[in-house]
């Protein structure tokens, strides 16, 4: 499940195709996004009775674990055991794992008036937000069939106006079931990584600042570490997706690969003039043979190739679907091996920790009914199931007896869920019996939380990586429906062209010194207009109530 970071897109042809990539990238990839989070426990009080439903068809992409152990989700314990319960049937529809095909699936599914009954994917991505998705009469609003027929969900939103803020719309829609993070540390999976036996072998300490990061990098590539006797060592491995995820390396300079808020104004990271400091940075690293040559070009199978024969020394890595991947991967092969959390480097030593890993209490991902439904009202029974105790235990661990049993009024994995064979990952154990291991329409357990990072590595990741503030990032706001469409058309062309320069920049095709051209070529296509109307959703977000 490694870097999970993924692509949906577009819907109508006459739209621009850059937010339904973010569409297809959120659905896919928050698998990664959320490599282990947490919850504060369900609702206590009456719960809601299974519906009496038949069929449901259900639209979700497949996430990678998950589509490693079985064709469709129907496969996976949970929901078999939730078919037991509620007796509804559910015809699972994933889309190719294709990214390409996916979209073009997506794409001819919502121009279609053919929809299944309830769409699973990231709805801020949708053009115009998912306001504009109800405007278009693809899904419906959910407030009032929530207040009447979803007492899990709406006891949650109640003891948590926080939480409901952040999963309705400017206009106060509630538009879908959601995927909920609960607590601090559930938010923290994602950060830098190295290998602590070839810092210990070369007696070196554990780097902090981009300075130190260098020195480090540079002793990797020069004094054979994996002491094979080659100089085959890959001192860091940096691509476009780990620099845009919450900004490792990047973040040092105070920026991000995107749009940032600083003291309540929108800024875009990429035409910052710290980003040319950045770029220059990465292309000495790149000339110097410390940043995979390979990295303009990301390949999951080559990099965990890369990985598992004791080649690379440090990367950006999910604390599940990467530490705790690598480490069950390689337990066998190679006893010395150990990958720790590094902390989000610092460009000085002293300097304000100002972009960290501490992820939002969703990232937009939940289970929206379309106008297609039939069942809308015992569609909300079905779905608000997942938020009560009996779903919590669900969702998060599976089927009793099979996957868990109760000690002490807690759920705790079996043994042979909890310690597969060599070779078969954690995520890819637990995705045969539940959804927790990435993003989906429920609430993340603690409890699995700690039991999913097991090892101490994995635990010591929360802390290292929780430790800056993330102050920065910017909420999941959403453009209005007449702002979609510019903002849309303008993003597309500087996104595609901001992506080609990092690359010719670091890998010194084209020179440093043409920065300012390509700040004025960004702002030529009207990155200030699209910064306005980020500004403008911003300021809607923060007066939502």
């Amino acid at each position: 499940m490694k870097r999970e970071a993924f692509s949906l897109k577009k819907k109508m042809k006459h739209v621009s195709s850059v937010m339904l990539i973010s569409l297809l990238a959120a659905s896919v990839a928050a698998c990664s996004s959320n490599g282990g989070d947490e919850k504060s426990s369900p609702q206590s009080g009456k719960e809601t009775q299974p519906p009496k439903l038949t069929n449901l068809t259900y639209w979700v992409t497949n996430q990678p674990s998950a589509a490693s152990q079985m064709k469709t989700y129907a496969e996976m314990e949970m929901y078999k055991e939730l078919e037991k319960i509620s007796g509804v049937k559910v015809e699972f529809q994933h889309p190719p794992t294709d990214a390409q095909q996916a979209k073009e699936q997506f794409n001819l599914m919502l121009a279609s008036n053919q929809l299944p009954d309830v769409i699973e994917t990231s709805w801020t991505g949708y053009p115009g937000g998912p306001e504009k998705a109800i405007q278009d009469s693809k899904i419906i609003k959910l407030n009032d069939l929530v207040d009447k027929y979803a007492p899990n969900l709406k006891k949650l939103l109640t003891d948590h106006p926080d939480w409901k803020k952040q999963i309705m719309t400017d206009d106060g829609s509630i538009y879908s079931f959601p995927f909920l993070r609960g607590g601090e540390k559930v938010r923290v999976f994602f950060g830098p990584g190295v290998r602590q036996d070839w810092l210990d072998k070369l007696g070196l300490k554990m780097p902090t600042t981009i300075d130190e990061w260098y020195n480090v990098l540079k002793a990797f590539k020069e004094k054979d570490p994996n002491g094979n006797g080659k100089a085959d060592e890959i001192p860091i491995y940096l691509d476009k997706a780990l620099f845009a995820t919450d900004a490792p390396f990047l973040g040092a300079w105070g920026i991000n690969y995107s749009f940032y808020q600083d003291s309540g104004k929108v800024k875009y990271g990429p035409i910052q003039p710290e980003f040319k400091d950045f770029l220059a940075t990465m292309n000495k690293w790149y000339k110097e043979g410390l940043l995979d040559k390979d990295f303009a070009a990301p390949n999951d199978k080559l990099y965990d190739n890369k990985m598992t024969t004791n080649l690379l020394g440090a990367s950006v890595f999910y604390n599940g679907g990467g530490i705790g991947k690598y480490a069950n991967l390689m337990k066998d092969k190679d006893p010395n091996f150990k990958l720790v959390a590094a902390p989000y480097p610092l460009l000085k030593a002293g300097d304000k920790p100002i972009w960290g890993q501490k992820d939002f209490v969703t990232n937009g991902i939940g289970a929206a009914i379309t106008t297609s439904n039939k069942n809308p009202i015992e569609t909300v029974k079905w779905l608000d199931y997942a938020y009560g105790e009996k779903g919590d235990l669900l969702f998060n661990y599976g089927k009793e007896g099979v996957s868990y049993k109760m000690e002490n009024g807690k759920a705790v994995f079996l043994p042979e869920v909890l310690n597969p064979p060599s070779g078969v990952s954690l995520a890819q154990s637990f995705s045969k019996h539940n959804r927790s291991t990435w993003s989906a329409p429920f609430v993340l357990s603690d409890n699995f939380q700690l039991q999913y990072l097991a090892l101490p590595q994995q635990k010591d990741a929360l802390e290292i990586w929780s430790k800056p503030t993330a102050e920065r990032k910017m909420p999941l706001v959403t453009p209005t429906k007449d702002e979609s469409s510019k903002y849309a058309s303008v993003m597309t062309d500087v996104e595609t062209y901001r992506d080609e320069m990092l690359l010719k920049f670091i890998m010194g095709v084209e020179p440093i010194e043409n920065f300012d051209k390509y700040v004025k070529k960004i702002q030529s296509m009207g990155i200030e207009d699209a910064t306005k109307i980020q500004q403008a959703a911003l300021e809607r977000f923060n007066k939502r109530s």
